[in-house]
């Protein structure tokens, strides 16, 4: 069973202004495309938050408060710092991770809302 378009009229307009749309928006598209990617995952997900509501944090604090190895941490890290959505800076011998703020703004409405309803409930 073949699906056909059933279209009486094709807008070449309209596919022409999507398409300059698209190539317009070629990079934050990209970014959003990879913020996504990464933060898909609950464990990503959660060490953003924590990270967004901190400042900075070390691999082990993150573990202790996640109840994840060190090392599936750390693998989550790299993931997030490959994607430039994280940094660190190391003092001494701990290595502390923070968000990078230019690269977060497409997720952060998610972050924020987290953080709305964390105080909310912290409240209550």
């Amino acid at each position: 069973m073949s699906k056909t378009c059933i279209r009486v009229l094709a807008d070449p307009v309209q596919f022409k202004e999507c398409k300059e749309s698209l190539n317009r928006l070629d990079e934050q598209l990209e970014l959003a495309t990879r913020v996504f990617n990464l933060s898909g995952n609950a464990a990503r997900l959660k060490i953003l938050f924590l990270l967004n509501k901190e400042g900075k944090m070390c691999p082990c604090d993150l573990s202790d408060i996640l109840d994840i190895s060190v090392g599936g941490i750390s693998q989550h890290l790299r993931k997030l710092k490959d994607g430039k959505l994280v940094k660190d800076k190391k003092v001494g011998q701990t290595v502390f991770y923070s968000l990078i703020d230019e690269n977060i703004p497409v997720i952060m409405p998610v972050l924020k809302s987290l953080f709305e309803n964390d105080r909310k409930e912290s409240v209550s």
